[in-house]
């Protein structure tokens, strides 16, 4: 019997050992790889400012949501404190998102703009659900905390943080996240590049471009004309633009960067019938996202995520490779 069992032991050793090492260290540098490869069928998931519908906006509670979701991107916006610290809200204020007026009300003067309060001033307040309630303890995430929290589980699209950018990139170098962080903006290419040449690592960066005016085209035309391959463009345009549209996807795809949607509002991809809320009042959410994926779009920023995520699924296009944690 004590043979056996050492053939045993032996024989799953033998198996162990023969498996092949996951091929990334971690889920985030998973995504990471399908976002920087153009020939990936891999479609990538951006959540807007995490799981909005059930958590605070921007709060650490709705980013671990689309975590366990298996979202592959969180989409969070950021503001500098008057003290300068990068802390998550997407207003200029924190009148919407928090119970300022109830804090500081009866305080002359008191601002509520984000870079009038210090980060003290902003912890003292609580952060309010979607339906405008203030919660019982959830504050305003830093910049910091939100990293700390995503670091090797989900990749992050920092929106404003192109305005930010030397402040981002050292709290990315210093916690080691750089390679899983996304930023973009509409910026003319020479002034990227310039901001990026400063740099011998930087973040994923991805322009912006609206394809309903001339101004945007002409964006993307500096970054053909300079053989400039980001990994992906962010493409927007409205109704009665969409050969704009077609035709802007097919470019960038040509060139080897991904195209990237947003379907959280019809204004930025179409107009009415294109969007995540289209898909969701229909039984087959197909008939809103096939078009996109017919198209070889793979990177979607959507309000739908586990809607989204399943349909995905069902269709072998959000398996990814194997990671070591």
């Amino acid at each position: 019997m004590k043979k056996l069992i050492l053939f045993l032991s032996a024989a799953l050793a033998l198996v162990a050992c023969s498996q092949p090492a996951p091929k990334f260290a971690n889920r985030a540098e998973a995504i990471a790889a399908q976002i920087n490869d153009p020939a990936s069928r891999y479609v990538t998931v951006a959540c807007h400012r995490g799981d909005w519908r059930n958590y605070p906006e921007n709060s650490i509670p709705a980013i671990e949501s689309v975590i366990r979701m298996g979202a592959d991107i969180v989409e969070i916006d950021i503001h500098m404190t008057a003290d300068s610290v990068l802390i998550l809200c997407h207003d200029g204020d924190v009148l919407r998102t928090t119970n300022f007026s109830k804090v500081f009300r009866g305080v002359e003067g008191k601002s509520p703009k984000i870079k009038d309060l210090t980060l003290e001033e902003i912890k003292s307040l609580k952060l309010k659900r979607g339906h405008g309630v203030a919660t019982d303890s959830l504050r305003v995430p830093t910049l910091r905390e939100a990293l700390l929290c995503t670091k090797d589980r989900i990749c992050v699209n920092i929106d404003k943080g192109y305005d930010y950018y030397d402040q981002v990139l050292a709290l990315t170098e210093e916690l080691g996240v750089t390679d899983q962080v996304l930023i973009k903006s509409g910026r003319s290419l020479e002034t990227v590049k310039e901001k990026l040449s400063q740099y011998g690592h930087n973040m994923m960066y991805m322009p912006i471009i609206n394809v309903k005016n001339d101004k945007e085209c002409a964006l993307l035309n500096s970054y053909l004309e300079a053989g400039e391959v980001p990994p992906a463009y962010e493409i927007c345009w409205s109704k009665g633009n969409g050969q704009a549209f077609d035709s802007a996807c097919e470019t960038v795809i040509a060139q080897g960067s991904k195209a990237w949607v947003n379907t959280i509002w019809s204004s930025l991809c179409g107009g009415p019938g294109n969007d995540d809320d289209a898909a969701f009042e229909l039984e087959d959410p197909g008939q809103v996202y096939q078009q996109y994926l017919d198209k070889g779009v793979s990177m979607f920023q959507t309000d739908r995520p586990e809607l989204l995520i399943g349909w995905l699924k069902a269709r072998g296009r959000h398996t990814l490779p194997a990671y070591a944690k």
